[in-house]
């Protein structure tokens, strides 16, 4: 937070920033992530991970940290198209 202002630093709460940090921590899903997640955050593994591809789609996320947040967006890009593609195949198989 500003001293002066008490806005957020770079219009990121102090709960986006800690996402942001648990991201750097811990750039794979693993059993550690997800207890990391349930003790910060106190919420499910799904709630969080729909917090992040919130924040991820905000501008002030990619100025706080463009290298991770370019990161999370290409992952999330990345799960977007492995699942269109499946339904896709789905719909074709049931032709």
């Amino acid at each position: 937070m500003h001293e002066t202002d008490g806005t957020p630093r770079g219009g990121l709460s102090e709960r986006d920033e800690a996402i942001l940090a648990l991201e750097r921590e811990h750039p794979r899903h693993d059993a550690a992530k997800e207890e990391a997640i349930r003790v910060r955050f106190e919420v499910s593994s799904a709630r969080y991970y729909q917090l992040v591809d919130a924040l991820i789609a905000r501008p002030e996320a990619l100025r706080a940290d463009p290298l991770l947040v370019s990161r999370l967006m290409r992952l999330k890009d990345g799960r977007v198209a492995r699942r269109a593609a499946r339904s896709g195949r789905r719909r074709a198989a049931s032709r």
